[in-house]
């Protein structure tokens, strides 16, 4: 990796395509090529200069973006790039209060948005009233035509530091306020020459970015590598499995990218005997499953990547040839250990029977610990969370995970993911990957509920293939097969569900699963929820005479509180 290309800023990247002829940008609104992408952008640089230089001393040069993914979104990119701004990426599935909160608190002095989103700002007190920008408006056209023939600022006039911040990125938010991760032009550039080791993007790549730009994966694994190394660049507006290899093809994408289950919505779409003949190569993303990633694979030829990152960039872990099933991989860095939260030690690492059963796994399971700190750089105006992710210059991830005698990291879930059942703590990740072998499951979600006598019991949320007619039968049989499953482990509760609560970079979001709980079989006739009362793997229909029965047992252990 060359020192030399990691010390460039965004804005060198940028300048340097401002002559190039290659195709920048495919989607299904038309072609630019790099040279009028950077005349896009150059308007762009040109109206926010305007527009920063009638603002107060001292204002922060925070654009937020709430697109959808469009050329525009990208030219905001250069743009910010050019002129030393920052680009705060605005989730769109925030509401109300929340939204306003993000846009406020990241300093945002324009939000640049489109008429499908610009709605969700409506009543909001933003401070800003004069600058939201609706791409599609005449007002946005004319501010844009004011500035036609604009050439790029050079470094003289807008001089950019690689250490200057460039993106705000929200983390994904399943629990908790999102917090703003500071990204730096130098941050970005060591990320995106990491991942052409890895994937090596050449001038005649198609990259195909169906994940949302305002989130790190997108703009960490596809568009700053592609923008750096020349790639074309395909964009759909939003991710859908049922046109994913139809783009694949209209765009001749070569590499694409994916974090969460995109994965397991590609392989439930109905197999076509010419799926193999497509244009792609590689891969890259986070999340997927083994069997996803083995299925897509043979199913796609289509070489995968899937790694363990954040988009704190605080610890990776990577995968390499015949490690063992379910592992992530091992440490990037030697670094890299699992640590007890409450000891600040490494936790003893993981035993398994025979049969592949976790012997020890509450005191194997810790969180995943960076004691070199990584490259994070921050939360922007959030001291609390930067205190809480580094402590004694070590980075804790937030991540728990058990890591076997060779060294091999396996994920347990998010530090809130932990449940105690008959006085053993644990977490849901290896539970949803032993249901997942279910050959007709498409994602499984594990997380403790609330037991009517003390400490939790195991629920499991399951979504079925498309057609399938769900036999909890033949699901208990396929349980008591499993070697890895412990006896603990085994869900008390099943419900099948049409649909996950997602977050835009497909994460379940399990704290709005927790306060469902088994509460549909009381206020849907057809809640498909069943339950096992006692040790045996027989499962019986929960509905509303077994979830009053249910109640009455909280309530005479005092513990109905905890079904609030």
């Amino acid at each position: 990796m060359s020192s030399e290309n990691i010390a460039l800023t965004f804005a060198d990247h940028v300048r340097a395509r401002s002559q190039d002829d290659n195709v920048a940008i495919r989607s299904h609104d038309g072609t630019l090529t790099y040279r009028e992408w950077c005349d896009g952008v150059a308007e762009r640089a040109a109206m926010w200069r305007k527009i920063l230089g009638s603002r107060p001393e001292g204002t922060p040069p925070h654009i937020g973006v709430l697109l959808e993914n469009s050329p525009e979104f990208t030219m905001w990119l250069g743009a910010a790039a050019v002129t030393g701004s920052v680009i705060v990426g605005i989730n769109p599935t925030r509401r109300g209060a929340e939204l306003a909160r993000d846009i406020t608190h990241t300093s945002c002095q324009i939000v640049v948005t489109e008429r499908s989103q610009s709605e969700l700002l409506d009543g909001l007190d933003l401070g800003i009233d004069d600058c939201v920008l609706v791409v599609e408006s005449d007002d946005y056209k004319l501010k844009v035509a004011e500035h036609s023939g604009s050439s790029l600022p050079t470094a003289q006039e807008c001089p950019v530091h690689p250490t200057d911040t460039f993106l705000l990125l929200f983390t994904s938010g399943t629990s908790g306020a999102p917090k703003a991760v500071i990204t730096s032009h130098q941050r970005l550039g060591f990320v995106a020459q990491s991942m052409n080791m890895i994937i090596a993007l050449t001038p005649e790549d198609t990259t195909y970015i169906c994940m949302p730009l305002f989130h790190s994966n997108a703009l960490f694994t596809a568009w700053a590598p592609s923008l750096v190394f020349g790639s074309t660049i395909a964009l759909r507006r939003k991710f859908s499995a049922s046109e994913f290899l139809s783009d694949v093809r209209i765009f001749g994408a070569t590499y694409f990218n994916y974090v969460g289950k995109p994965l397991t919505y590609i392989l439930a779409t109905p197999e076509q005997s010419n799926d193999r003949d497509n244009p792609l190569r590689r891969g890259f993303g986070n999340e997927g499953s083994e069997i996803d990633l083995l299925r897509f694979a043979e199913r796609f030829d289509c070489k995968l990547t899937d790694g363990y990152g954040q988009t704190e960039t605080g610890a990776s872990i990577v995968r390499i040839p015949n490690m063992p099933a379910g592992s992530l991989g091992v440490a990037a860095q030697s670094t890299i250990t699992v640590r007890d939260p409450a000891t600040n030690q490494e936790c003893p690492r993981a035993i398994f029977d025979a049969d592949g059963r976790l012997m020890n796994s509450e005191e194997a399971t810790g969180e995943i610990v960076n004691g070199g700190g990584g490259t994070f750089e921050g939360y922007w105006n959030n001291a609390a969370a930067n205190e809480e992710r580094i402590r004694d210059g070590a980075y804790w991830t937030g991540d728990l995970a058990y890591r076997d005698e060779n060294g091999f990291f396996y994920f347990a879930g998010r530090s809130a993911d932990w449940m105690r059942v008959d006085g053993e703590n644990f977490a849901g990740a290896p539970i949803e990957r032993i249901l997942m072998r279910h050959p007709d499951v498409i994602l499984a979600a594990v997380y403790g509920i609330p037991d009517f006598d003390m400490g939790d019991r195991v629920m499991a949320a399951l979504q079925v293939q498309p057609g399938t007619t769900f036999d909890v039968g033949e699901f208990a049989e396929f349980l008591r097969a499993q070697p890895d499953l412990g006896p603990k482990w085994i869900p008390s509760f099943i419900q099948i569900v049409e649909e996950f609560p997602m977050t835009p970079s497909n994460k379940v979001i399990k704290r709005e699963l927790v306060l469902r709980r088994w509460h549909d079989a009381e206020n849907q006739a057809n809640a498909r929820i069943w339950w096992r009362d006692s040790k045996d793997i027989r499962f019986d229909v929960f509905g509303r005479e077994q979830a009053q029965q249910l109640r009455t047992k909280f309530a005479a252990n005092q513990r109905e509180s905890l079904l609030n």
